[in-house]
């Protein structure tokens, strides 16, 4: 074996942080890719803390980004996501990560890729290939890259940042095209024991399944550590996402289903409560709109994905919908999750014989440029 570099940047999006690659750098045929990223995580590891890699032991450290030219004539820059198993060996292509997509118009222009004002905003079109959908980045800039400082706040990260506007247009059918891939707002949906659970199955930036927590024998406000010490419960929201993925059309069987952790993600929605983050503030009732607690790549998520709030939003604008039940916002949506609040807006409208289409879903995040250089990985000797 024998070391290999690559030129590669730690970035944080959100509340995610992910390695990111220029398209150029990587091997020319994707299939290489796999055992780099793998490599350069620290996955598989049976301890779960990917120690001997750049992940962090969980889903949303656990990320990485490919940049390159655009291949569609409508957008400036491709983006491709990789989300990396933590204890196991799987690289999943399969969704996006919206998070992860703030930090990919301050890397383009920081790389050349694309060009700004010096000072003023940047608007960079962003081609997602794994859902084939276009997101727009609207940014400040200063002295030709992303403003050091701003006024936005984001629930889980420390301090303010410059924001970033991050606009997904028509999301529907990101990865089945359709936003209601069975056909119903609400299905019933066949858990195994006899047991059937009524849920919503919405495809908007990545295809989600929404549950109510009652239905689930929650309240709606644990906490992931809670969560993740519950072993029946995440059983339960495992069967109701393999069902979902079989219903939904991702997967032909259950079998493949349980091997594509990624997607669809699931999650459990209650109505405006009052509550405790991860950082002890405590909400009251009127602070959020509706409440959710999303499992990510089977563990508890600690904020929420930004393509799950997405989805989330347009599934509350969806009539007959379990989260349009229990959230009865007319304006932005403020999601309530374990690190604070988040703020989405989405539009719907009619797409004749009664059924809807999503116009788009918006969202601001902030991102940081963490460091830059190489990363080691191992390599066989041919």
């Amino acid at each position: 074996m024998a070391n290999a570099r690559l030129r590669a940047v730690f970035m944080r999006g959100g509340t995610s942080k992910a390695v990111m690659f220029r398209r150029d750098d990587l091997p020319t045929n994707p299939k290489d890719w796999d055992p780099i990223f793998l490599e350069v995580m620290g996955s598989p590891d049976p301890n779960g803390r990917q120690l001997d890699g750049m992940g962090g032991g969980i889903s949303s450290l656990s990320k990485i980004c490919i940049i390159g030219p655009p291949s569609r004539s409508d957008a400036d820059v491709d983006y491709t996501f990789a989300q990396i198993g933590v204890r196991d060996t799987f690289v999943d292509y399969g969704a996006n990560c919206g998070n992860m997509s703030s930090a990919v118009g301050p890397f383009a222009l920081d790389e050349g890729l694309v060009t700004a004002p010096a000072n003023g905003e940047a608007t960079v079109r962003i081609h997602n290939t794994n859902t084939s959908k276009i997101i727009v980045a609207r940014f400040p800039v200063e002295d030709g890259s992303l403003a050091a400082t701003g006024d936005i706040e984001i629930d889980g990260i420390a301090g303010k940042a410059a924001p970033i506007r991050l606009e997904f247009l028509e999301p529907g059918g990101a990865r089945t095209g359709k936003l209601l891939p069975t056909g119903n707002a609400v299905d019933d949906l066949d858990i195994g024991g006899g047991e059937s659970v009524k849920a919503s199955c919405v495809d908007a930036a990545n295809p989600c399944v929404f549950v109510a927590a009652s239905s689930v024998s929650k309240s709606g406000d644990e906490l992931p550590d809670v969560l993740d010490n519950d072993s029946v419960f995440l059983q339960r929201m495992e069967a109701i996402r393999c069902a979902a993925s079989v219903k939904m059309g991702i997967a032909p069987d259950l079998d493949q289903a349980r091997r594509m952790t990624g997607i669809p993600k699931v999650a459990m929605v209650t109505g405006p409560r009052s509550g405790r983050t991860l950082s002890g503030r405590e909400l009251a009732a009127e602070d959020a709109d509706i409440w959710v607690r999303m499992i990510s790549v089977g563990l508890p998520h600690r904020a929420t994905p930004i393509t799950g709030a997405i989805c989330l939003a347009v599934a509350s604008r969806i009539p007959g919908s379990i989260p349009a039940e229990l959230c009865k916002a007319n304006g932005p949506i403020r999601i309530a999750h374990p690190s604070g609040v988040t703020l989405v807006d989405a539009g719907v409208s009619p797409a004749g014989s009664g059924a809807v289409k999503a116009d788009y879903g918006a969202v601001y995040r902030s991102a940081r440029r963490l460091f830059e250089g190489n990363v080691v990985y191992r390599t066989a000797i041919a």
